[in-house]
């Protein structure tokens, strides 16, 4: 019998798009939970649900380990739980009512928890943790298996009297080194590295280096760490690095902070961590363009292993980037993507089309940005409103008949925008297409016989892309 059970409501498989790319991540942010538990003496297991298909499949390890306490804690370090996508949370549903069944007490903690705390209450969770969630948490299944009072716990919801219940949050940890490191021995490793290596890709394990993020970009959620910044110090890193490198041999890591690398310095020290250890890794991280322009930031990543940097570029429309409190130029996605490429550090943009009153002009820089910077990847997606943003405040009056997204690759408008759910999927397919003909033409200049696949395909792309723009076009009337 344990005293707690740890599971999450991520299954790549009801995904997918994300399933079809083959790099599954551990749920880290479960991990941490699971492993600061265990440091303040409660048993605990995990289930781990990532490579799984069915939620029903919990009930025989919950009947075999008889928990007091059934947590499903999501992994609030994977951009993917944050979209709170309806299959997943049909699935946490599922998982709940079997532990309820079992006769466990149930809390919850993740991101659509925290925006739709109701919802998961009325389908049978006991509680739900808002915030960060490792303190609350230990304090209430103390509270559980003493059967002590929980009413007064800072983070909780939870339905008293027939009432909802919601109680302050609890500050965030500020020295994140007081955490001990994520229980990696609670999952099956060599299953997610199988799969990379099955999908023709090295494999990676993802790291967080900090917690939150202090930019105000006001279409994004961060309703887990919050809007504070704080850091795990260099040394913790590199022990953390090194112990993965040296228990499941693996050197490329994902760096799965919001920004990396904010705090003065810290990529410095580092780099000179890494060296102190003889450690040579690879890993590639998120940041912002105004960041990476600061100092000797690019050196200092390239000499510690960087391999790629995705940018939050968004739009090549200043604009656009003015309406989503984004403080950053097109200028600075210029100069930071040409800099990195100098240094042999692939750049990749996420780009964001359909935010507030969003012009066909403005589509059209961002394409072209796309197409004179050629960067290395792009990922494409749609303005998505997220409870507690005000962008969400902006748009949440025609958020009736829908308003999450039921995997990763719906991409459909779910407010009033200036073109329809139609549109803005062929134009993500497009710019796609623009962006393989981009490359296809650059590497055909340069006589690049390494890059023949993509030159070859130029076959395909550009008579597509010219019919897809001929369909834009009319559903753009």
């Amino acid at each position: 019998m344990l005293d707690v059970v740890f599971s999450h409501s991520y299954y790549y498989k009801f995904d997918p798009k994300q399933w079809e790319n083959r790099t599954p991540y551990p749920p880290l942010g479960t991990l941490y939970a699971a492993s600061y538990l265990r440091k303040n003496n409660f048993s605990v297991g995990l289930y781990d649900a990532n490579l799984l298909d069915d939620p029903k499949s919990i009930r025989p390890y919950l009947e075999i380990k008889k928990p007091k306490i059934f947590v499903l804690y999501d992994d609030g370090f994977n951009y993917l739980t944050k979209m709170c996508l309806t299959t997943m949370r049909e699935a946490a549903f599922e998982m709940i009512r079997i532990a309820k069944n079992l006769n466990c007490k149930i809390i919850v903690c993740s991101s659509d928890s925290t925006d739709h705390y109701k919802k998961y209450l009325d389908n049978g969770a006991d509680f739900v943790i808002q915030g960060e969630g490792e303190i609350s948490l230990k304090e209430l299944a103390k509270a559980l298996i003493k059967n002590q009072d929980t009413t007064t716990i800072k983070g909780l919801v939870f339905k008293k009297n027939g009432e909802i219940v919601k109680n302050p949050k609890h500050s965030v940890l500020r020295d994140l080194d007081e955490l001990p490191m994520p229980a990696w021995d609670l999952i099956d490793i060599e299953a997610y590295r199988e799969i990379w290596i099955d999908g023709g890709n090295e494999f990676t394990l993802n790291i967080a280096t900090t917690r939150g993020c202090p930019y105000k970009c006001n279409w994004c959620a961060k309703p887990i760490y919050g809007n504070r910044y704080n850091s795990h110090s260099p040394k913790y890193i590199t022990e953390h690095i090194k112990h993965l490198s040296k228990t499941y041999a693996v050197n490329r890591f994902w760096m799965c902070d919001d920004i990396f690398g904010l705090k003065p310095n810290w990529v410095q020290n580092f780099k000179n961590e890494l060296k102190k250890e003889k450690l040579t890794i690879s890993y590639y991280i998120q940041s912002r363009v105004d960041l990476l322009l600061k100092e000797d930031t690019i050196d200092a990543l390239a000499e510690s292993g960087l391999e790629e940097v995705w940018v939050g570029a968004e739009s090549g429309s200043q604009p656009i980037l003015d309406a989503m409190d984004k403080e950053t130029t097109v200028e600075q996605i210029y100069e930071a993507t040409q800099l990195l490429k100098g240094k042999d550090v692939r750049v990749a943009f996420f780009i964001q089309f359909g935010y507030i009153k969003e012009t066909q002009k403005d589509i059209e820089k961002t394409i072209q940005m796309i197409k004179e910077l050629i960067p290395d990847n792009i990922g494409v997606s749609i303005s998505y409103p997220l409870p507690g943003t005000k962008f969400y405040e902006k748009v949440k009056d025609d958020l009736k008949l829908k308003a999450n997204w039921t995997n990763s690759d719906d991409l459909a408008m779910l407010f009033k925008g200036n073109y329809s759910t139609q549109f803005y999927r062929k134009l993500q397919r497009y710019v796609h297409k623009e962006y393989r003909k981009s490359q296809g033409l650059y590497n055909l200049k340069q006589l690049n016989i390494t890059k023949l696949k993509s030159i070859y395909k130029l076959v395909y792309y550009i008579p597509s892309a010219f019919y897809d723009k001929l369909l834009l076009k009319k559903l753009a009337k």
